[in-house]
């Protein structure tokens, strides 16, 4: 018998991808957490029936949330993650031994520790000397911060379940404050394909387009997303990742990467024009 797992992307587009095995399911406190083991794409988890994380094409979204922003401030040393359970966004930070100190909140512990056990390619660097692990909500954790950090990276699941308070315009305020005052803000921004997404993704940059002086969007190939056409947000208070951006610095770094290149960070903020006229909107 042949064994799939599918996602609805729509109510009318499915997304499948045949399965060797399931390896885990069990439902947390917040969330429904499995772990398959497929043929095309390697280890994956998904939650609450969303596909988060897989083998093959986790470093396209890893180094597109980290990379950015680290070649437009290469003087960043506080980081703060909020959610990123599958610990890639970690690992691609803890390449940089310019950072003083990475925390990350998430709010459920057990998709931390499963991906330890079941997805060591992501969470290989969760025991780093410099990461802090907090196992609470993110929107409580920055309630209150005052220029703790240079830079937040809102590694979020979509906007329902446990990741709603995270598209919040509160939770984008308290940001702004955490932020010192040469912060920047990336936070995982949707889709402007299909409507569901396109919505969140409009509402988020109207929110935060009002608090920061810099609001930009950029876009990167997720194969297993929906659509495979999918975004960050990238916010700042003083720099412009791409009139700032310190490109020469980042690459006399000699970081190997698969995905992101600063010919990749300089074309990547250039949107189709749908999309551009959806964010124009707001």
């Amino acid at each position: 018998m042949e064994l799939w797992y599918t996602e609805e992307h729509t109510d009318d587009v499915r997304f499948s991808i045949k399965v060797k095995e399931q390896l885990h399911s069990e439902q947390s406190e917040f969330q429904s957490i499995d772990f398959f083991d497929s043929y095309e794409f390697g280890k994956f988890f998904t939650l609450d029936g969303l596909m988060m994380v897989n083998e093959k094409d986790e470093f396209a979204y890893h180094d597109m949330i980290v990379h950015v922003p680290m070649a437009t401030n290469p003087n960043i040393k506080k980081v703060l993650v909020i959610g990123g359970g599958d610990g890639g966004t970690v690992r691609e930070l803890t390449r940089y031994a310019s950072i003083e100190k990475i925390d990350m909140v998430e709010i459920d512990e057990r998709v931390v520790r499963l991906s330890q056990k079941y997805l060591p390619i992501t969470a290989s660097k969760l025991e780093d000397e410099r990461v802090n692990l907090y196992f609470e909500d993110g929107v409580a954790f920055v309630d209150g911060l005052e220029k703790a950090y240079d830079l937040i990276l809102v590694d979020s699941t979509d906007p329902i379940g446990p990741g709603e308070g995270l598209f919040s315009k509160a939770f984008y305020d308290n940001c702004f404050r955490a932020l010192t005052d040469e912060g920047i803000l990336v936070n995982q921004h949707e889709s402007p394909y299909y409507d569901r997404d396109a919505k969140e993704m409009k509402r988020s940059h109207s929110k935060i387009k009002k608090l920061f002086p810099v609001s930009k969007v950029y876009q990167f190939h997720m194969p297993t997303y929906p659509s495979g056409h999918w975004l960050f947000g990238f916010a700042s208070k003083k720099y412009d990742p791409l009139k700032d951006a310190d490109l020469d610095a980042w690459n006399k770094l000699g970081l190997k990467t698969k995905y992101y290149n600063t010919n990749i960070h300089i074309g990547c903020f250039m949107l189709p024009t749908f999309a551009q006229d959806m964010l124009d909107e707001v």
